[in-house]
């Protein structure tokens, strides 16, 4: 038995086999294989991958729609819907396949908590908070179409969690961004502010002295010459002052025009109206010129020649320093006037009673009026006010609005205005219709007076004319006096009497006639006069029948014994009902 065992065991040494039988009869022994991975690990995996992809992404709307594009890798979901927060307010992603107001109103109720969504058709829906250390970035909507596992859920979380590690890493780029960027403005600004201190200390250091200089010639007493020399000095150019109607007060420098021109008055005030709409300095042709108005009323100019266009801000900067100190000496000068003024009275009063003309001239020009023009009366009145002192200012803004350069009384019924201009026909009209809003007013213009001397009697000429106006067809408007004709010679002073004779002449029976029976005839001829003898307008400003009209006229022929288509006879009625309204009074008369 031995033997045969122990042969056995040389026979299989023999026969080439390895000890050990047959599981020794392979050279090498294949290695296992791995197991396969899970689709949990695969999933996973991608994750990781993916993770890296979000961290390099600088953009955080780019990283939201990325997650929202790659949740179908991390189980059976879907991105609904992606929200950042903006500006404190969630901002929903164009990437989400919904945006449904039930949606949007659950996300923000949430409050940065997740939270389960309700979406038709989705078993299963949850709003994800995406939040960083120290703030929400947004929300992750997702659903799914079946309710994860827990694998499924953890990895779902991992990728959310990625998610908002991105956006924080995202946003804290875009701060230091932002404040790199803040940091650079801060830096120039700096720059920018310390130029302009070096310059405003530059420029401080020589407006002291320009202050300084011209404070020292206002308390020398010099007057204007002391101001203009000082700022001649500054400047080298020629320095000037004008009064407000532009004529020379002070000039000191090379080229004074001799004569100095005369001024136009129209040119005066344009150029006056054109440097008060600016501020500051103001160029007009070879001049840079600046306003003295102390309290808003200008009282002079104040000018430099300026031929070659050389002046910069130090010469603009003296040349305001000098009108400061000038405002301050015409404002003086200006005071002692209104004293004088007091110690005058009513100047307008007095011009229209008859002021003594080398007394008006001074104080006209005492209240910054020049007499030395031509001037018209003028007498405005409302149907529908007293001329009270409300009603004096409405007129004077008007007038001022025209351009109309006078002076202003007021009278217990009418307004009296001395303009230095014939007055247009319609412009104060207008614009006392615009003052008021009703066009109920009448004005009187007198004939041109060429002296103080005139003003009386040019006065008694404007309130004949604003008579005549009132009791015309149109009562309301503008009338003067040298286009009266017939009408001047029916004023004050002529003879009542022999008018009085003259109508009752003509009108006497027709005046009997309208007392006794209580009819108009008499302002029914006047008005067929007044329309030139049409019968549709004179009807219709007597607001009758044209049938009406008719009878009335034949009444009045029978009635006066007068033919009105007997040319003397017409011009006689005519004139008659004329001074019948005007000089008599008109009805009741």
């Amino acid at each position: 038995m031995a033997t045969s065992r122990a042969h056995g065991r040389d026979s299989d040494r023999e026969g080439g086999l390895p000890r050990g039988g047959g599981r020794r009869s392979t050279a090498v022994r294949e290695r296992p294989r791995p197991p396969a991975p899970s689709p949990a690990d695969r999933a996973l995996h991608e994750l990781v991958a993916f993770a890296s992809t979000l961290f390099d992404t600088p953009d955080e709307g780019e990283i939201l729609r990325l997650a929202m594009d790659h949740v179908a890798a991390a189980g059976p979901y879907s991105a609904e819907a992606g929200y950042l927060k903006v500006d404190g307010d969630l901002a929903p992603s164009p990437s989400g396949r919904i945006h449904a107001s039930a949606v949007d109103r659950r996300v923000r109720e949430l409050a940065g908590q997740d939270g389960p969504v309700t979406v038709p058709g989705s078993p299963w829906g949850r709003a994800l908070g995406l939040r960083g250390l120290e703030r929400l970035h947004g929300y992750l909507v997702v659903t799914s179409r079946s309710r994860p596992t827990e694998t499924e859920y953890s990895l779902l979380d991992t990728l959310v969690r990625h998610t908002a590690a991105a956006l924080s890493v995202a946003f804290a780029h875009r701060r230091q961004r932002e404040d790199a960027l803040e940091l650079h403005r801060l830096r120039e600004e700096r720059t920018v502010l310390q130029q302009q201190l070096i310059s405003v200390a530059a420029e401080l250091g020589y407006q002291r002295a320009v202050h300084a200089l011209m404070a020292d010639v206002a308390a020398s007493g010099g007057g204007e010459e002391a101001i203009t020399r000082a700022l001649h000095g500054l400047t080298g150019l020629p320095a000037l002052v004008e009064d407000r109607f532009g004529r020379l007060r002070s000039w000191t420098g090379p080229s004074r025009p001799d004569p100095y021109p005369e001024p136009d008055p129209v040119r005066q005030d344009e150029m006056l109206h054109a440097v008060a709409r600016e501020v500051g300095p103001v160029r007009i042709k070879d001049r840079l010129i600046t306003l003295i108005r102390p309290h808003g009323e200008i009282l002079g100019v104040l000018a430099l020649v300026d031929a070659r266009s050389e002046a910069d801000e130090h010469t603009v900067l003296a040349l305001e320093h000098a009108a400061t100190s000038l405002a301050l000496e015409l404002a003086h000068l200006r005071t002692l006037a209104e004293v004088e003024l007091r110690l005058h009275r009513e100047l307008v009063e007095d011009l229209l009673a008859g002021a003594d003309e080398a007394s008006a001239y001074a104080r006209a020009e005492a209240v910054g009026h020049d007499l030395h023009r031509a001037h018209y009366v003028v007498v405005v009145q409302r149907s529908d006010r007293t001329a009270d002192e409300s009603f004096a200012q409405t007129v004077g803004r008007a007038a001022s609005g025209v351009g109309m350069r006078s002076l202003l009384a007021r009278r217990s019924d009418h307004i009296v205005l001395i303009a230095d201009d014939r007055p247009h026909a319609r412009a104060l009209y207008e614009a006392l219709a615009r003052e008021t809003g009703t066009r109920s007013a009448t004005i009187g213009v007198s004939a041109r007076c060429g002296s103080p001397d005139d003003i009386p009697h040019r006065y008694q000429e404007a309130q004949r004319a604003l008579e005549v106006r009132r009791h015309s067809r149109e009562p309301y408007g503008t009338t003067f006096f040298d286009e009266l004709g017939l009408y001047r010679i029916l004023g004050p002073g002529n003879d009542y009497r022999e008018l009085e004779t003259f109508v009752h002449e003509w009108l006497g029976q027709l005046i009997d006639y309208d007392s006794r029976h209580h009819a108009a005839m008499v302002e029914t001829l006047s008005r067929y006069f007044d329309c030139g003898g049409n019968y549709d307008e004179t009807a219709e400003s007597l607001a009758i029948h044209r049938s009406t009209l008719r009878y009335r006229l034949q009444r009045i022929r029978d009635i006066s014994g007068n033919d009105l288509a007997n040319v003397e006879d017409r011009l006689n009625l005519q004139v008659a009902t004329r001074v019948w309204k005007i000089v008599l009074g008109g009805p009741g008369s």
